[in-house]
């Protein structure tokens, strides 16, 4: 893990089109400003566990084949 040290007002860059700000320090908290490409997720880390969670959680649940035949047939309607 790399650790450093920066100012309100300072960045870091990760490769050439991601930057990380400080925005602004309050005692232990801290907010960071993210400039990425759109094509790049940012979640917290938190958030981003329960989404891995939640995906692995529905790649185990069984489709009924109604469920599967609905969706075709809905998919089928969207179509025309």
């Amino acid at each position: 893990m790399l650790v450093l040290s920066r100012k309100k007002g300072q960045s870091i860059m990760i490769g050439h089109d991601i930057e990380i700000s400080i925005v602004d320090i309050q005692g232990e908290q801290i907010r960071l400003g993210i400039n990425a490409p759109r094509d790049v997720t940012i979640h917290r880390k938190e958030v981003f566990e329960e989404i891995i969670q939640e995906n692995k959680q529905a790649a185990a649940t069984p489709i009924s084949p109604d469920v599967i035949r609905s969706i075709r047939i809905e998919n089928k309607e969207k179509e025309k």
